[in-house]
Order: structure tokens, then sequence, then C-alpha cells
């Protein structure tokens, strides 16, 4: 890897004026385009030789932003060949980084006075709900949605989207069971489904969850839940309820939406970005009023307008218990062998899957090898599928 350099006058083209960001990965820069002086963002990634799943990330997200017409994303420029990579450029807007923005205010209060005001919070998470919404209608799931990727101009307030590096397409996606080092998004911010371990496909309200974590971050000053290791990390986002948001300054209500943003199953969530915006508007309506936010019941205008079929499992409650249990002794030290068989598409794989979650308790690894009639002539198919698994997982 190699270490954060000047590159000032490097840039063909541009001229780069001060640093945003040095992380391990990429590098952000203000910058000024020299054939008509138009003030840019350069992202560079921070590597001499970038692997081609890097590279891949970075046409991704040029690609995905260039074709939305949502006011509030971040317009890409160009994609320009630098170095063995590439040079992203963007609209420069003015502004700075959500998290930075808060840690600013929070430098600049008194004693243990909140880093953004309520009405600050809810103007802030209405915007980031448009943006959604506009997402939602181009059928793009972020998939990383963080204070590090919103942008807020300290002055005019306005609130824009950034980093759709692992942005996708497609209306639903299944994850593959990674080491957590290794998952798409960030760690802290990640849905249940998105770790791979629930047994869940992703889809866009995999979104509104990473939302409620931001959310939580901004009323709170802390993340819902902090540690260090990874696997457990990932436990608590798949199986503990985050602490309660008990602030004088807090009204029940808007922790309540939190909560609800940030419920295991999608199904519980928001289903849609029109429903979670009316209820902040009334909460930011009464903020304005009168000072204080009445309870109401959320979701009254919360109506999906796609027809989404549920991923609950029915009629497998005795199967998966009996596998549940036999986990249960296994972790305690035994050692057991259970078969699964019925028709192909019968379910056998969506009821094996099931294990995931608590797996997940005990630190363990999930492989899985299945039997396939197209691979007979391979023996030990299943085996070796299985095992060429754990060494993936142990390799990354």
């Amino acid at each position: 890897m190699s270490a954060a350099v000047d590159l000032t006058n490097q840039v063909s083209g541009y001229h780069l004026v001060e640093e945003l960001y040095c992380g391990s990965r990429t590098l952000v820069y203000r910058a000024i385009r020299e054939t008509d002086q138009l003030p840019v963002v350069i992202k560079l990634l921070n590597r001499d030789y970038p692997s081609f799943n890097e590279l891949l990330q970075f046409r991704n997200q040029y690609t995905i932003a260039k074709n939305l017409s949502v006011p509030g994303v971040v317009a890409p420029f160009s994609l320009e060949f630098y170095r063995n990579s590439y040079a992203l450029v963007m609209e420069d807007f003015g502004g700075i980084s959500l998290r930075d923005y808060a840690q600013e205010r929070c430098q600049r209060a008194i004693g243990e006075a909140p880093t953004l005001t309520l009405v600050e919070i809810l103007t802030i998470a209405i915007q980031i709900t448009d943006i959604l919404d506009g997402l939602y209608q181009n059928r793009v799931i972020h998939k990383d949605i963080k204070p590090a990727n919103v942008l807020i101009h300290p002055k005019t307030k306005q609130v824009k989207l950034i980093d759709f590096s692992i942005a996708s397409l497609l209306p639903r996606e299944t994850q593959e069971i990674q080491n957590p080092n290794v998952l798409e998004g960030t760690l802290a911010y990640i849905s249940p489904e998105q770790t791979g371990r629930m047994n869940r496909g992703i889809d866009y309200r995999t979104d509104f969850y990473s939302l409620g974590v931001t959310l939580y971050e901004l009323l709170t000053g802390k993340l819902p839940f902090e540690c260090d290791d990874p696997m457990e990390l990932v436990h608590c986002h798949i199986a503990k309820q985050p602490p309660s948001i008990n602030s004088q300054e807090i009204p029940q209500v808007v922790s309540d939406m939190v909560m609800k943003l940030m419920a295991k199953n999608a199904e519980q969530r928001y289903q849609s970005a029109w429903g979670l915006k009316h209820d902040l508007e009334l909460c930011l309506q009464q903020c304005q009023d009168t000072g204080k936010i009445e309870t109401f019941e959320l979701g009254t205008r919360d109506v999906c307008d796609r027809f989404l079929i549920p991923e609950k499992l029915y009629g497998r409650e005795r199967e998966i218990q009996q596998l549940l249990q036999a986990f249960e002794r296994v972790a305690q030290g035994n050692s057991e062998m259970m078969l699964v068989a019925g028709f192909s598409g019968i379910g056998k794989t969506v009821v094996v899957n099931e294990v995931h979650k608590p797996i997940v308790r005990q630190h363990g690894y999930f492989i899985k090898g299945k039997f396939d009639q197209f691979n007979r002539n391979i023996p030990f198919s299943a085996f070796v599928q299985a095992f060429r698994d754990l060494m993936t997982q142990l390799l990354s």
C-alpha cells in the first residue's frame, strides 16, 4: 500500500487545492479545473496497483451516479485515467461530510450540549429521505448510508449523497456469507440482511436500517452498537436490540421512529420513503410550532407501491426447531450429523440457512454443500463445495 503523497499538479488538467480525506483505500481532494476554473472534487485510489474489484467499484460509482437525475446526489463530471487507475471528478457544491459537520458542532458546544438541534436533525433526515425516494424510483440500492457519505453545506444546509461504489441496480440481492472484515458496506451501519447471515435478501429497505443507525448517532452522539470484534458487531445487528434513546431532549415518537427504521426484519421497518417523510415532517412541524412533539401513530401514510412477498418461512417451524436444537447440542461439544432430504425446489436450502443466526452468536463458521444432479460426475462434490467455502472465509 502506498502512502499518501503530495499530488499537487500531478492530475492532468486540474490544480489540487486541499486534501479533504485520506483513507486506507481512497484520497479525496478539492481542486480547480484548469480549462474553466470550475471548483471540483477529485477522488483517487490510494494504491499504486489497485485490484480489479477496486477498479470495478470505482467505475460502478461513476456509472450509477451519472445516470441518476436525483438533485440530492453529487453529480460526477468525468472518470479519467490516472496512473494505473482512475480519477473520479465530481461537482463541488461546498459541502462537508455530516460526520465532520457534527464533530465541529460538538467541539464548539459547551459541556454536554447536543451536537445538533432536533430541528436540524429532522431537517437533515427529511432531505436524506427525499434522496432515498429518488434512488427507489430509479431502482438503486445505495448499501452504504452513513454520516461520512452524506455531505452538508455549512451555510445553506443543503444535503447530498455520495459514494455509489457498492450500490446495486438489482431490485433484490442475496448476500453470500463472508468474513466480516470484507463485507460490503460499513460494519457499524450495516443492516442485518446485508451481513449475509439473516437468511434474507437485500432490497431498498436495507438503506432505511442504515439511516436509522445514522439518526441514532446524530441524536445520541454514539453508535447503537460499539464493540471492537467484527463478529460480535454482526451479532449485535442480527440479534440485539439497541439501547433505547433515553433523553429528555428526544421525544418518544422520534425514538420510536428510529427504532422502527432499525427493526431486524425488513417487513417491520418503513416500507416507503414517503411514509417516513410524512412522519418526519409531522415531527418537524410540531417542533417548530410548539417546541414539543406529541406522540402519534407511526406509518399511517406508509404504503409501498410495489408488490413484495415477505421472506418469512411458513410451515417449517418444527424442522427449524430441530436444526437449532441440534446446533445447541453441538455448541456444547457434541458431534452430530443431520441430513435434510426432499424434492428439488421444496425449500431445503432456505431451512438450513436459518442456522446462520445462532452460529454468529457462537462466533462459528457456516459452510454448506449441496449434491447437485448436474455434478454427479464429481466425487464428493458437496463436501468439496463446503470446504472450498470454508477456505474462502479463512483466507479472506
